[in-house]
């Protein structure tokens, strides 16, 4: 029995050797592969970071199997490419197999040293295919741009008793006490993890800087920092992920928060002309350690597509104008634990489609229970001129606690809610349930359009100062509009 098994695991090894011989590659010129693209191309590639990784089809559309002679780049070692063919990487390839009617998949990945160039720069090379005399070429291209990185490396403790726990994992100091750092648009800057605002410290940001945050990463201001961005309406300060290929524009959830704890006396947080996008919460505002002595101000800013919140506060103490909250998984701006807050000419809306939201696009509440014990915090908010929107039939919901003062006034705005609105201590002058009319909000342009109610419900009271103009500059003039942008005829 034990001989018959092994002549049989012998007959069967023959056939496979035999089969294996018969195997033919047609060496004929006439025979040769295709590709699925004639030019690979990167969008800016952050120096030392790398890019994603992009997929190349190769083809054997012959009856006859092939063998593709080379596979090159043509830089060599010196190019900044890299190539996977069949799960192994390399610059050059020899004699790979393509069976008649199969393909073969090609992964092409740009790394870009740094070196001293600010502004984007251009970098190319070739792949080269070789087959039975026959070259097929792809042209690889990427623009790369220099940066300054900033790369968290430290552990913030906090001690409990006998325990010490870590608190803030990997962070790094920006800039320590009482220094007042400023980051400029020469190079855009890249932060990896959290990157710390020391107490009494101040970071300004000028106008035309990209902050871009890593995966999981964000900005903390710590007790008493200071975060101040200068943006323009030509330069804006922009804060969003670092990946920049055209299918991360609109991917929500890229990197964690803009964190701002207390202010102190006479150095509130300042963020005026910037874009925060496609984050997890875009600015949380907290007190943590010890009372909030400063306002803090979000003008012409645009705060949209984060998987929690715009804009999530804590007992604090804000005032908004010209601002666009928009499409969060969550509320757009969620005001919580009580605080004083104004938001006049703002635009809060929630389309959010990336999963099930249930939380209204404006949230509301003064208090937070501890051990089943609840704590209540006055709390105090005035919207003018703004339009409340989005996809669910009640936009606006609130969660308050008897035991506190509590006040709220909505002043001639747009809102979508089903709420009793018919107390004057509330609502004035207000519009309910007519739709604002927005330009295209899944392609998050908030402008309202022809026969908006949104359009002449202002009070022209409020429309002075920083607000006689919208967020694109638009002179409000005496009839003014709910919401961030008036409306501008096109003649």
């Amino acid at each position: 029995m034990r001989n018959l098994l092994v002549i049989i695991l012998l007959s069967l090894s023959i056939i496979t050797i035999s089969c294996r011989k018969e195997l033919k590659y047609s060496d004929s010129p006439s025979k040769s592969i295709s590709l699925s693209t004639d030019t690979i191309s990167f969008d800016t590639v952050f120096t030392a970071i790398g890019s994603s990784t992009r997929v190349l089809m190769v083809y054997n559309n012959n009856s006859d199997n092939l063998k593709i002679n080379s596979i090159r780049l043509e830089g060599g070692s010196n190019s900044p490419y890299s190539i996977n063919v069949d799960g192994q990487s390399g610059t050059v390839f020899s004699d790979k197999e393509i069976y008649a009617k199969d393909s073969l998949y090609v992964f092409v990945k740009v790394t870009i040293n740094p070196n001293d160039v600010d502004n984007p720069f251009f970098v190319e090379d070739r792949l080269i295919f070789n087959t039975n005399g026959n070259e097929s070429v792809v042209h690889l291209t990427a623009y790369g741009q220099n940066a300054n990185y900033i790369i968290g490396n430290q552990t913030m403790y906090k001690i409990i008793g006998d325990h010490k726990y870590a608190f803030a994992n990997c962070y790094k100091i920006t800039d320590a006490e009482h220094l007042d750092i400023h980051w400029t648009a020469e190079k855009p800057y890249v932060i990896y993890n959290t990157a710390v605002i020391d107490s009494c410290g101040t970071l300004t940001i000028e106008p035309g800087t990209h902050v871009y945050f890593h995966n999981g990463a964000g900005l903390w201001a710590w007790s008493e920092g200071q975060l101040i961005v200068n943006g323009t309406a030509e330069e804006p300060v922009v804060f969003q992920g670092d990946r920049l290929e055209h299918y991360y524009d609109d991917q929500p959830g890229q990197w964690d928060r803009i964190w701002l704890m207390e202010a102190r006396a006479g150095h509130g947080h300042i963020i005026d002309h910037a874009i925060i996008k496609n984050g997890f919460i875009g600015l949380q505002f907290e007190i943590v350690e010890k009372p909030n002595m400063d306002y803090s101000t979000v003008t012409n800013t645009i705060i949209e597509n984060h998987t929690g919140w715009g804009i999530y506060a804590r007992c604090y103490n804000i005032w908004m104008g010209n601002a666009v909250i928009d499409n969060c998984g969550q509320s757009c701006v969620a005001l919580n634990w009580g605080g004083e807050y104004s938001i006049t000419h703002c635009t809060i809306a929630n389309y959010w489609t990336g999963s099930t939201r249930k939380a209204p696009a404006l949230f509301f509440n003064n208090y937070f229970s501890s051990n089943g014990e609840y704590y209540s915090i006055p709390f105090t908010c005035d919207i003018v001129n703004s339009i409340i929107y989005g996809s669910k039939d009640d936009e606006f919901n609130t969660d308050f606690h008897s035991a506190s003062d509590t006040t709220y006034k909505f002043k001639n705005s747009l809102i979508r809610s089903f709420r009793p609105h018919n107390d004057e201590n509330l609502y004035e002058a207000c519009v309910f349930n007519k739709a604002p009319k927005f330009k295209n909000s899944s392609e998050f342009n908030f402008h309202i359009d022809t026969l908006s109610a949104a359009i002449g419900i202002g009070n022209p009271c409020y429309t002075t100062g920083l607000l006689q103009f919208d967020l694109d500059g638009v002179d409000r003039g005496g009839i003014p509009d709910a919401g961030a942008y008036q409306y501008v005829t096109h003649e």
